[in-house]
């Protein structure tokens, strides 16, 4: 019986002769497993010694990287709960999670510690700010898992705020262990593969596939402190040779704008895609492209792991696959029923990394946390064949003369314009206040979009019925999204007003 899951990753892995494999490797060196675990021991020494106890929060504000991992396992193998926060937010958002966690320790790098410690009077339960070198100086090697069994607190995961208010879902060691079903059964992960990321390792689509089930099977990740651009991707392509490629939808759009080689990711055999809905022609061009299959799925903060996906010769563009083995989908109407294929449903989901709960969210706990199953909040249409499509959130639909309104449907209609790069709809008050749709597009070439916005005017004129059709067009040069790629449909408002 695993009594701390951290022993699973770090002291089963050198126990079984993996101590010497690589595990993590960076821009400048590469770590073994064994030399992982003694960082992490040292690390959760460095922790006991400021004074932290088993269930008491660590929240940790660091660039990915070798410490990050270490800072993670360390403080599990005490007991302690691991809180990764997002490294580009403002003093004033870190400072708000960190009293909602009543962290009693900050792990952070050296120039965001600096940031923080100017908020240090307004968080009394925060007794130390230290980064990492400070954290493990003087601690030895030998520290053995405290043994909290698998239903304790094992770290929490704050929600990427797309309607602009963040929380943290729980999650618990046994949650770590859950990851096997999608890694091993449908991406055939092994300790022969080498694993990249382009998000980091604070969202949990990275933790996971980046980090949770690469050390579950002794196989070697790849860590950059810097955030992506597809010119230093290519790169780690070329030096790295990652096998598995994790990314979202808007990434593989950069990448096949970038004017990247064709061979550019020869090394991949399988490619995820996973954050939002993965656009047919995204996946279809990239497969022309560079000649790697993408392959769509669902997970979230709240699962961790991937509860639905496609897999490699059993794929269907524009969905996001079936069922994980061991999870479970159900799509309910507004009265909790069933609704048969080919009808909208809100996606509903079992799945043993599921978090029980949110921290201190009793409301949006017994809302979102239904028993055992988890209301995502997605809008899905099953098909005949038992595929999944994502038509869209429940809580960004909206009504214009008495009918609903999903922005996907809007914004697949632009996007098929070829020099449209990105689309995004939003249901917002006009000078009447009553509401309708207003659109924002990205256009692939700036420079030449002059007259975009009066053919996309004419094609939804064309092609979608009067109550979903834009009442304005904005060309913007991005769309504000999160660090994990959702689109933050709250900012958009705020620019109609």
């Amino acid at each position: 019986m695993i009594a701390n899951a951290v022993t699973a990753f770090l002291d089963d892995r050198v126990g079984t002769g993996d101590g010497g494999s690589p595990a993590v490797v960076t821009a400048d060196t590469t770590t073994t497993y064994a030399e992982v675990l003694a960082l992490a021991t040292r690390a959760g020494q460095g922790l006991r010694a400021l004074g932290v106890e088993p269930e008491q929060r660590v929240a940790v504000l660091l660039p990915d990287g070798l410490a990050w991992v270490a800072t993670f396992f360390g403080a599990l193998r005490i007991g302690a709960i691991a809180v990764p926060f997002n490294t580009r937010l403002s003093a004033a958002e870190w400072t708000d999670m960190l009293r909602d966690s009543r962290a009693r320790v900050l792990v952070a790098d050296a120039a965001l510690a600096r940031v923080v410690a100017g908020h240090h009077a307004e968080l009394p339960h925060l007794r130390a700010i230290v980064d990492f070198t400070e954290l493990v100086a003087g601690a030895n090697d030998g520290l053995s898992p405290e043994p909290v069994g698998l239903d304790a607190m094992a770290f929490w995961l704050y929600t990427s705020g797309t309607t602009g208010a963040a929380k943290a879902a729980v999650h618990l060691h046994r949650d770590l262990l859950a990851g096997r079903p999608y890694g091993c059964d449908v991406l055939g992960a092994s300790a022969t593969d080498r694993v990249f990321a382009t998000s980091k390792l604070f969202f949990a689509y990275a933790l996971g596939n980046a980090l949770l089930i690469p050390f579950s099977v002794g196989a070697q990740t790849y860590l950059s402190s810097a955030w992506a651009e597809p010119n230093a991707v290519a790169e780690i392509a070329a030096s790295f040779r990652p096998t598995l490629l994790f990314s979202v939808p808007t990434f593989y759009g950069r990448l096949l704008r970038a004017g990247l080689p064709s061979d550019a990711f020869a090394s991949v055999r399988c490619a995820v895609s996973a954050g939002e809905r993965l656009p047919v022609e995204i996946g279809s061009a990239f497969r022309e492209r560079f000649g790697v299959e993408i392959l769509d799925g669902m997970g979230a903060t709240e699962t961790i792991f991937m509860v639905l996906s496609n897999r490699r010769g059993r794929s269907r563009a524009g969905s996001s696959g079936l069922p994980v083995p061991g999870a479970e989908a159900r799509l309910l109407d507004a009265d909790g029923r069933d609704v048969p294929d080919g009808v909208e449903g809100v996606l509903h989901v079992r799945a043993a990394s599921t978090s029980p709960f949110y921290w201190n969210r009793v409301d949006q706990s017994r809302q979102a946390f239904i028993g055992e199953w988890f209301r995502t909040g997605d809008v899905y249409v099953r098909d005949a064949e038992g595929f999944y499509h994502h038509r869209g959130r429940d809580d960004d639909r909206f009504k214009v003369a008495g009918m609903w309104v999903a922005p996907a449907d809007v914004e697949r209609a632009l996007s098929a314009h070829p020099a449209v790069a990105d689309a995004g709809v939003v249901g917002a008050a006009d000078e009447h206040g009553l509401v309708k749709p207003f659109a924002f597009v990205v256009p692939k070439d700036a420079a030449a979009a002059a007259h975009l916005a009066s053919d996309l005017g004419r094609i939804a004129e064309a092609e979608l019925p009067a109550h979903q059709r834009p009442r304005r067009i904005f060309l913007l040069a991005e769309l504000p999204r999160t660090a994990t790629g959702k689109l933050q449909r709250f900012r958009l408002r705020e620019l109609v007003r």
